[in-house]
């Protein structure tokens, strides 16, 4: 039986993970690319995917690392690293496309 409490904290995790897709702010979405803010202004004039939501830009990370891959010439995602990603499946992934001779391009 759950208590309150951990239903609530439950709730919570939930939301957080919701969101962390989820950036709102020219410095958040820099933040997460690991480029200034003027840099990212200028991705989103030449076609990087954002949104207004009344006076804030929001993005979605996933959008953001497609749209990373298709501007790198990828048939896959970028997969920008954060502190609690584990890589490993796309290191593994890389490498099996570099042992094959694989075309990573379009």
């Amino acid at each position: 039986m759950r208590t309150k409490k951990a239903k609530r904290k439950r709730a919570a995790a939930l939301e957080s993970s919701r969101q962390s897709d989820h950036l709102k702010g020219w410095k958040a979405i820099a933040r997460f690319l690991g480029e200034p803010v003027s840099v990212m202004q200028r991705w989103a004039r030449s076609g990087m995917p954002i949104s207004r939501d009344g006076r804030f830009v929001t993005a979605s990370a996933e959008e953001l690392s497609r749209y990373l891959g298709r501007e790198a010439g990828l048939r896959v995602p970028i997969h920008v690293a954060s502190e609690n990603m584990d890589l490993s499946a796309d290191l593994k992934r890389a490498l099996s496309l570099a042992r094959s001779g694989g075309d990573r391009r379009k």
